[in-house]
């Protein structure tokens, strides 16, 4: 089972995705996919395949469940190579695709994890903060009460274990979690903001609550990690 990264920005396949992936995948004809459009047009964008037609694609997103997926599993059992492509990103991570990586396990079948980019990496390798203690909590609450509440938590749990918060939010909603950032964490907590890493717009800031609060910064919709450490 091969594990190959997407792009997380448009149009920087030739930038972002090693050579080891593209050699790779010509051995690779069935894959688990999260989303088939994303990855039908990913694969045909590296020019690998003289076709794409004959690929053989299986949905694996945040709905799916084991059993839909063993007819799928079985290509495995027979010795066939299978790859899983998120939609953004490395697989498994902030992805689905832990579910099929599990059941190779299960199996004794080899993994193979292809060194491609990962948002939080990069972020978290930009932002100057703890990198030595993390912790990833994909998306924060919708609900602003719960919102608020999850903040204020996270913060504490950073100031007692000295550890940098990571989460990812919607692009259109950047702006108002943003606002709830500043609104809710401390003046000396320290607040970065990674937005659409290895894009053209690609900016990474690292400030004081209290100065960002003076920046007084609006966000695109493009994605955005966030990452915060209490002082």
């Amino acid at each position: 089972m091969f594990l190959i990264p997407n792009t997380i920005a448009d149009n920087t396949q030739a930038m972002v995705i090693p050579l080891h992936i593209r050699q790779a995948l010509p051995n690779i004809r069935h894959f688990f996919v999260e989303d088939l459009r994303t990855a039908r047009r990913y694969l045909s964008s590296l020019k690998i395949y003289d076709s794409i037609e004959p690929l053989q694609f299986e949905i694996l997103d945040k709905k799916s469940k084991k059993e839909s997926l063993t007819p799928f599993f079985k290509l495995l059992d027979e010795g066939q190579n299978v790859g899983i492509i998120s939609e953004s990103g490395c697989p498994g991570v902030a992805d689905p695709g832990a579910l099929a990586i599990q059941y190779a396990h299960e199996r004794e079948i080899e993994v193979v994890p292809l060194v491609g980019p990962s948002s939080l990496l990069l972020a978290l390798m930009a932002s100057g903060l703890n990198g030595q203690r993390f912790a990833f909590h994909g998306y924060l609450p919708i609900d602003q009460p719960e919102l608020v509440r999850t903040i204020r938590e996270l913060e504490r749990e950073s100031r007692q274990k000295n550890q940098t918060q990571l989460f990812i939010e919607t692009p259109y909603r950047n702006n108002s979690v943003l606002k709830a950032l500043l609104a809710n964490l401390g003046t000396n907590t320290l607040l970065t903001i990674a937005f659409d890493l290895t894009g053209e717009s690609e900016n990474v800031k690292t400030h004081t609550v209290g100065r960002w609060k003076e920046i007084k910064p609006m966000l695109g919709k493009m994605p955005a990690v966030f990452l915060f450490l209490s002082a």
